[in-house]
């Protein structure tokens, strides 16, 4: 377990975007990482994340939203933020954990009809999925 990636994917309110992402690293990253996700703040579970998801085949269901723990801050090997908020407030973290961002239209904000409103969920679940997949071929390919 020790040689195995620890990527934390961090966010406001841990409900929608990291959540994503958690779930995408995981569906990717099988066994070969360790992937959690936390927020500055917790704003439970978004459903309509959860549904976007499920729609592509992934099952964040079971997730929960989660405080940042500095435990796991402190031994990650990646800290992502997924929003400028969380960017801003993320504490310090060591100098051997490498610190990414990948800002990320946060779709709890969109309005509009309900289609509007699943279609948003969908173009940023997409867009994270991308950014997830491409990270994990370039920084773990020799590893997965």
């Amino acid at each position: 377990m020790a040689n195995k990636p620890l990527i934390y994917f961090l966010c406001t309110g841990n409900s929608c975007r990291s959540q994503m992402a958690e779930g995408w690293a995981r569906h990717f990253g099988k066994d070969k990482i360790e992937v959690h996700s936390a927020g500055i703040e917790t704003h439970g579970l978004n459903p309509r994340a959860v549904s976007a998801m499920k729609d592509a085949g992934v099952d964040i269901s079971h997730h929960t939203s989660d405080l940042i723990d500095p435990e796991i801050l402190n031994k990650a090997d990646y800290v992502i933020t997924l929003c400028g908020d969380a960017n801003d407030k993320c504490p310090v973290t060591p100098t051997h954990v490498h610190r990414l961002h990948w800002g990320f239209e946060d779709p709890a904000k969109t309005t509009g009809s309900e289609e509007e409103i699943t279609a948003k969920f969908h173009e940023v679940r997409d867009a994270i999925k991308e950014r997830v997949a491409k990270f994990l071929e370039e920084e773990m390919n020799d590893r997965l």
